[in-house]
């Protein structure tokens, strides 16, 4: 996967769906941590460039961290955008940040896993890739997009069906 904008659609469809209960913030964050690794190694030329960071052992410190450190930087990005609920600022509850965080990194395992071969997600249980080629590359960066496209729209017709039906009221 290019890095996080793909992976940024099924994010966004989760967000449509579980509205409060999810944080995209603290999903964008896991995916931009999750792809330092290979960031790195593609500046670099050195390393493994699906590494440690793309296994479900590695997914899981990534997004333990990535919570810790997301919650706070979503609550700030909120609180200087000025969006607030009811005049009071947003906290993001714990809850929300760990199930945002380990829905970004192992969904980043998975996608990853079916379009990279030097991916080995079980390590180290195993080294095999039973994802890889699971459906054609082209196949997943449609579901991807679509996935985005749909859970954006979702997301805006529930908020304007809400608006709506408060103005109503």
């Amino acid at each position: 996967m290019p890095f996080t904008p793909f992976h940024m659609g099924p994010g966004i469809l989760i967000k449509s769906l579980l509205q409060g209960s999810f944080s995209l913030m603290v999903f964008g964050w896991t995916q931009i941590v999750m792809d330092i690794q290979p960031l790195i190694v593609l500046i670099t030329g050195e390393g493994h460039l699906h590494g440690f960071t793309h296994t479900y052992v590695g997914a899981t410190l990534i997004a333990i961290f990535s919570g810790l450190t997301g919650k706070y930087l979503s609550e700030v990005g909120l609180k200087v955008l000025h969006i607030t609920e009811h005049g009071t600022p947003i906290t993001i509850p714990w809850w929300v940040v760990y199930l945002s965080a380990f829905l970004g990194s192992f969904s980043h395992v998975l996608l990853d896993s079916i379009m990279h071969a030097d991916v080995e997600p079980f390590f180290p249980f195993s080294l095999q890739n039973t994802f890889l080629g699971f459906i054609p590359v082209s196949m997943l960066h449609k579901i991807c997009l679509y996935s985005g496209l749909a859970g954006a729209a979702l997301y805006f017709t529930i908020h304007w069906k809400l608006k709506r039906k408060r103005w109503i009221s």
